[in-house]
């Protein structure tokens, strides 16, 4: 039986149907290797960022797996003059998350999350379920049951 993480006990709560995707690892792997382990397309399989703002406020980017952050489109999201990316040894106490599991849903605090645009091209996308091994997939409809987010043009 599949063992429920955070997210999808989050996801059932909410009675929001979702596709658990599951895989064995030990350590984190890149999100092109996620996708291609799981026999996903990469442009719908996407990955959880936490930058810092000059501000000193925490936000979540959520971008495709073949995509990188691009900090200035991102800032100009969030309404900051820079952002950077937090340190991974920050990643745990701010969000409860590790490196290779941050999922935009159950975060410790809600973070201010951004989707890039390309996730509104497709009827469901793939992204962290809240630990290494575990992805859930799931439309942004069903996905606004959860979180709030936006979207914006974020990356390159």
């Amino acid at each position: 039986m599949l063992e429920k993480t955070n997210v999808m006990r989050i996801l059932d709560s909410k009675k929001v149907n979702y596709i658990p995707h599951t895989y064995e690892a030990e350590e984190a792997a890149s999100g092109t290797e996620v996708a291609k382990i799981l026999s996903l397309d990469p442009q719908k399989v996407f990955k959880t960022l936490v930058t810092a703002g000059k501000s000193g406020e925490h936000y979540c980017f959520v971008v495709p797996v073949e995509k990188e952050l691009n900090l200035k489109k991102a800032a100009k999201a969030v309404g900051e003059k820079s952002i950077e990316m937090i340190k991974s040894k920050e990643l745990l106490p701010l969000t409860g998350y590790i490196h290779g599991g941050c999922s935009p849903i159950g975060m410790k605090k809600f973070l201010r999350t951004t989707f890039h645009t390309t996730a509104g091209d497709f009827d469901t996308i793939v992204f962290s379920g809240g630990k290494i091994g575990r992805h859930v997939e799931l439309s942004l409809a069903d996905l606004s049951k959860v979180i709030r987010y936006s979207v914006a043009d974020i990356a390159d």
